[in-house]
């Protein structure tokens, strides 16, 4: 079994775990009015278009593959832009959300995107910023959910909604960082492709 066969099938069950996580997350998020847990329920729906996208594009030639990688690095910013909208709404008001809630599901996203990214890891190389992409998604999932269910303990703690507001920018900054390293990826593709093609690098 080729590695892009292995790649294809690994990224089609990613992206079906991450679309069942989505709709138990954003019904959490919406009914407790988790900032931090909205943003993660976006990504998990970003998770299951980059992964998608994965599929479909491969066996495609390096630059096509190179102009995906750069999409799904835009992909990558749509939960830091669903954070964002999210902290600003309740940046006058941040009541605290149910915290037993946040905790269960965000615990829930752990064990869904640890499995993920188990997954992941073995093909994280092959088709280049594409598994490299999913990845790195899926790693940071991984990191954000273990950092919601610190912040439901503090939450509880404090009974201040502030740590939900103040989570979801830190969300932000690792998707724009996420983001970045794809991009840049994709770029040295789109430069070997073009060496390869006996184009002008520049």
């Amino acid at each position: 079994m080729t590695s892009s066969v292995v790649l294809r099938r690994t990224v089609l069950l990613v992206a079906a775990l991450n679309l069942g996580y989505f709709f138990v997350e954003a019904s959490v998020a919406l009914a407790i009015g988790s900032v931090s847990l909205f943003a993660d329920s976006a990504d998990f729906l970003e998770d299951t278009a980059i992964n998608l996208l994965i599929a479909i594009a491969l066996g495609w030639s390096v630059a096509r593959q190179a102009l995906v990688g750069r999409v799904m690095a835009g992909i990558l910013l749509v939960p830091a832009a669903a954070a964002g909208w999210q902290a600003w709404s309740k940046w006058g008001d941040p009541v605290a959300p149910a915290t037993t809630a946040l905790w269960v599901t965000a615990a829930g996203a752990a064990i869904v995107n640890g499995l993920c990214a188990w997954l992941l890891v073995r093909v994280r190389t092959a088709g280049s910023s594409l598994g490299r992409a999913a990845f790195l998604s899926a790693r940071n999932d991984v990191l954000v959910n273990l950092a919601i269910i610190a912040m439901a303990a503090v939450t509880a703690w404090t009974g201040s909604g502030w740590p939900d507001v103040v989570l979801g920018l830190v969300i932000i900054a690792l998707a724009v960082h996420a983001a970045g390293e794809v991009w840049e990826v994709a770029g040295e593709e789109r430069l070997a492709a073009k060496a390869l093609a006996g184009e002008e690098v520049g």
